[in-house]
């Protein structure tokens, strides 16, 4: 009777770890299947989040760049509506580009076509990269050890150069082995590295829409194109075109 008991026990064993690793292997089943991956290109994503890429996807089409967000394989850091808001705002905004405009005697802008193609298209292409990047595929940066943790530089679509890296957060009072965010950074100076300018954190990585990768750029109250004061300048010597 015992030994029976014990074979019922044993065989009751068995069972609840083959339903306990079933359950397990359907949990890691359900886990992958929520990869970034977007099954479209990189403009058919930013056109299926309005929120908050309504006004990028629009200016993607402004500056000419369709073919490139529909075809081409590239990283894109992706700014939100928002940075565009803050960069044109109206007179009344400090800081902004209409400001600038309405003090220097210049028209306004009224809407996004206004200013030259050219111009979106220059300004758009800094947040773009040649090749398909991941967060796995940028090295080390440390923003306060940077002799030993620099990142890497690369330039953009644009010719100009940005710092780009990944930070290894602290866990349990252990560097580097908590959680990892990128972090990009313009360049002023190329000869000085180290003293990149208007760094933004990543909100969210590796983004995969069928060609090329999207590290969408957390809020921190920047401006569109990194440094505000060649957007105003560029639109300022260029003019605006009103559309009809």
């Amino acid at each position: 009777m015992i030994s029976n008991m014990k074979n019922i026990i044993i065989v009751c064993a068995g069972l609840l770890l083959v339903l306990m690793s079933c359950k397990k292997d359907k949990y890691y089943i359900d886990g992958g299947k929520a990869k970034a991956d977007f099954p479209g290109d990189m403009l058919q994503y930013l056109e299926s989040k309005p929120v908050p890429f309504d006004t990028i996807a629009q200016i993607v089409k402004l500056a000419g760049l369709e073919d490139t967000f529909h075809k081409v394989d590239f990283t894109f850091f992706a700014p939100d509506d928002d940075v565009i808001k803050r960069t044109i705002g109206d007179a009344k905004t400090q800081g902004s580009l209409n400001q600038f405009l309405f003090y220097t005697g210049k028209d306004t802008v009224k809407k996004l076509s206004d200013i030259d193609p050219a111009i979106w298209k220059k300004y758009l292409e800094r947040y773009m990269f040649k090749g398909v990047n991941r967060l796995k595929d940028y090295p080390q940066i440390d923003l306060t050890l940077q002799n030993q943790y620099p990142g890497a530089l690369y330039y953009s679509y644009s010719g100009d150069v940005s710092n780009i890296g990944v930070i290894y957060g602290d866990a349990n009072n252990v560097k580097y082995i908590g959680p990892r965010s990128l972090v990009i950074g313009y360049i002023l100076d190329i000869s000085n590295a180290q003293t990149a300018v208007f760094r933004t954190l990543i909100s969210s990585s590796d983004i995969k829409p069928i060609n090329g990768v999207v590290h969408t750029l957390q809020y921190n109250a920047a401006y569109f194109g990194f440094e505000p004061d060649d957007l105003f300048i560029d639109v300022y010597n260029a003019g605006l075109h009103p559309s009809n």
